[in-house]
């Protein structure tokens, strides 16, 4: 560190003669007061001017700094130290969790320090203990300022919020544009691959990725013990999009070895947009034929998720499609069942290239993205749940849709002639059906071949999400090839309308399940109300199901119906703090609290699910909720934590992003053996969960840490 002994002890002094202690909210609302010094100025602001109804409330620690001054990021490089934040005092404060704006690049006397100049805003999100009252927050904080002394300080500040209706404030703007430079992976940005190569110039080659091209990026690497890395030289390619970056290597690590095969965590900086990645570093000189490797290698796997998608529990309501497409062609001609399978597989491929080009569009614009997010949205169960409702009417013979007379009469005509064009397009729409009702499920491989796409660019992404349907469209494609295999089957008759209603049952009991994780979503009241509508649909389809009681005056009555149970979600969605708590063994998941659990000596579980997951439901009845792992967690051996992603959670996106997951089911064990976790398969068994907890280290507390 360049800072001297003396220059230590003067600016010690210093900051004990300068620390002030603001005496409550200033006259300026939303604001403590300034804490000055000769350097620097330091104040606490609220993005809104009282506490509201909500269970957090945004802040930021604002930093004004002298011209040629510098305070330091989380991770200060060769020298200083983060600002750190005492909350002891505070009242209605459960934690504060601290956010870290892309810092800047300093560098002295050949040291390297990240950290920011002139102005910073830290924003700082604040979980109220008891919501709806009123907040006051007694912050001390340590930090340290540069430029070519250091002077370390302290500063005292204090905010009250009072309870009541929240407005934003005059400083909501400022915390929003600092809150835009953490890094994240909506940013356009994806690190595609870290590599070490040793020699006589040691360095760590990463490869990047950008939607536009890079201007001048730079790397900013956390770990290895032992190694300080220097400014990046970059290389493109793509037209820019594509960037080499080399870092060179200082240090011998912490025993003499290279730290291939360690965890680093790189934050890639570009202007004003930046990502970060936590990844393994692997030996370098591979080049792009390894990433050519790699992405081949996930293209296998992804292939192999698709096509195990096909036996997870989120698919059995698809089922009940598939086997009405293998039944209805029943002695049917080789080619018919050739043309209507390959256009259901089709329709599998075609539907996950949409997804892909969502998720695609959607992380570009900075939205966390994961597999089955629109789960999370009431508009898209609404429309599931409709669309079930009406293809089990269909199922049930209540209506059918009928062709206009010329196209009808032309169908007729050509059916003698050329049966294998029937129903393509019907075939089509069975294939895309299916994939979305199977998007909420994960499965082996398909979460580390989603993890792997979702962290770069949409080349990757269309290319496995390719891959992923083609892998689902298999027994689809298997069936086209080999069509023998269902034309013997007997001919559709009256066993085929008792098939075609038990089917439209199955559906319907999928439909149900919708209006449950509708329900979670936008109240009883909403989901019980959309049901009505639903139900409702149904009446006229049976009332109106006779050829001569048939009108116009019915699809327009759908149609009123279908728009009502669209808006009724959103004027009954409760707030997010009536969320029921989840069972006492079940605490809330909390990631800053992992850390301080492991290092007490506790094994942690933590659970990722959602309502709208039904293997994550499979998961909890058939392992979590029974046997030798529910004893296990019932005597307070191990702190189980559930994260609940069944409304759009960002922080939940980023924690499984930092797993390189995207998906659900997600469990995890922690613990002194495994601080960094054990993440388990998506299928979970009891043997694999007890395994992990006794590698992770069993804990010897007892369950008053819960």
């Amino acid at each position: 560190m360049f800072v001297n002994k003396e220059f230590s002890l003067f600016g010690t002094a210093v900051g004990l003669l300068v620390v002030l202690a603001a005496g409550g909210v200033r006259a300026e609302e939303a604001a403590s007061a300034w804490a000055q010094t000769d350097q620097s100025e330091v104040r606490l602001v609220a993005a809104a001017t009282a506490t509201g109804a909500a269970k957090t409330v945004r802040l930021g620690l604002q930093f004004r700094l002298a011209p040629g001054w510098k305070t330091y990021w989380r991770s200060p490089g060769d020298a200083g130290f983060p600002p750190r934040v005492d909350w002891t005092g505070s009242r209605n404060l459960a934690r504060a969790d601290m956010r870290w704006p892309a810092p800047v690049r300093f560098e002295l006397f050949g040291y390297e320090t990240f950290g920011y100049g002139g102005e910073v805003v830290l924003p700082i999100e604040a979980q109220l203990s008891r919501p709806g009252e009123a907040l006051a927050l007694a912050a001390k904080v340590d930090y340290l300022v540069c430029e070519k002394i250091c002077i370390p300080y302290t500063a005292e500040l204090a905010l009250e919020l009072p309870a009541g209706p929240a407005a934003p404030s005059a400083h909501a703007h400022l915390i929003d544009r600092f809150n835009a430079r953490v890094p994240s992976d909506g940013a356009g940005l994806a690190i595609e691959q870290a590599a070490w190569t040793g020699g006589a110039a040691p360095a760590i080659r990463v490869v990047a990725r950008a939607m536009t091209p890079f201007a001048a990026p730079d790397v900013i690497v956390e770990g290895p013990a032992g190694w300080s890395f220097g400014r990046a030289t970059s290389t493109f390619a793509d037209g820019g999009t594509r960037a080499v970056l080399r870092l060179p290597a200082r240090g011998e690590g912490a025993a003499g070895a290279e730290p291939v095969g360690a965890a680093v965590v790189l934050t890639l900086i570009d202007g004003e947009r930046a990502t970060e990645r936590r990844l393994i570093l692997e030996r370098g000189g591979a080049g792009d034929a390894s990433a050519l490797r790699e992405l081949s290698a996930i293209l296998f796997v992804a292939l192999l998720g698709g096509l195990i998608l096909n036996l997870m529990p989120c698919v059995l309501p698809v089922l009940s499609i598939k086997l009405l497409a293998v039944a209805r062609h029943g002695g049917a001609t080789r080619t018919r069942i050739r043309r209507n399978f390959l256009a259901s597989a089709a329709g599998v491929v075609a539907a996950f290239l949409v997804l892909a080009g969502a998720l695609a569009a959607l992380k570009a614009g900075g939205v966390a993205v994961g597999w089955g997010i629109q789960f999370q949205q009431p508009a898209f169960l609404v429309f599931m749940a409709l669309l079930l409702t009406l293809f089990a009417a269909n199922l049930w013979g209540w209506f059918d849709i009928r062709l206009p007379a010329r196209l009808a009469d032309a169908a007729l005509r050509d059916r003698p002639t050329s049966p294998e064009h029937e129903g393509l397009a019907g075939a089509f729409a069975t294939g895309a059906f299916a994939t979305l009702l199977a998007t909420p499920c994960s499965a082996p491989f398909l979460g580390s071949a989603v993890g792997f796409a979702l962290a770069r660019g949409s080349v990757e992404i269309f290319a496995v999400f390719a891959a992923l349907g083609t892998g689902m469209a298999l027994p689809y494609l298997v069936v086209g090839a080999w069509p023998g295999l269902v034309s013997r089957l007997p001919r559709p008759g009256r066993w085929m309308a008792q098939f075609k209603a038990a089917l439209g049952i199955v559906l319907a009991g999928t439909a149900l399940w919708l209006l449950s994780v509708l329900a979670t979503q936008s109240g009883a009241w909403g989901a019980s109300i959309v049901g009505a509508l639903l139900a409702a649909a149904l009446f006229i389809l049976w009332i109106g199901r006779h050829a001569v009681a048939r009108s116009a005056w019915r699809p327009l009555a759908i149609a009123a119906l279908a728009l009502v149970a669209f808006v009724a979600p959103g004027r009954f969605a409760p707030e997010p703090s009536a969320a029921v708590p989840p069972a006492a063994v079940w605490q809330p998941f909390d990631q800053n609290e992992i850390a301080a659990m492991v290092r007490a000596g506790r094994v942690v579980l933590v659970d990722v699910t959602a309502d709208w997951c039904l293997t994550c439901q499979v998961n909890k009845a058939v392992v979590l909720s029974r046997g030798a792992v529910a004893e296990r967690l019932a005597d307070g051996r191990v702190a189980a934590r559930r994260a609940d992603w069944t409304r759009p959670d960002e922080g939940i996106a980023r924690y499984l992003a930092g797993f390189g997951r995207y998906g659900i089911p997600f469990n995890v064990v922690y613990g002194p053996a495994a601080p960094d976790g054990i993440a388990l398969p998506e299928l979970l068994t009891t043997e694999a969960v007890l395994a992990a907890l006794d590698r992770a280290g069993p804990a010897r507390s007892t369950a008053a840490a819960q």
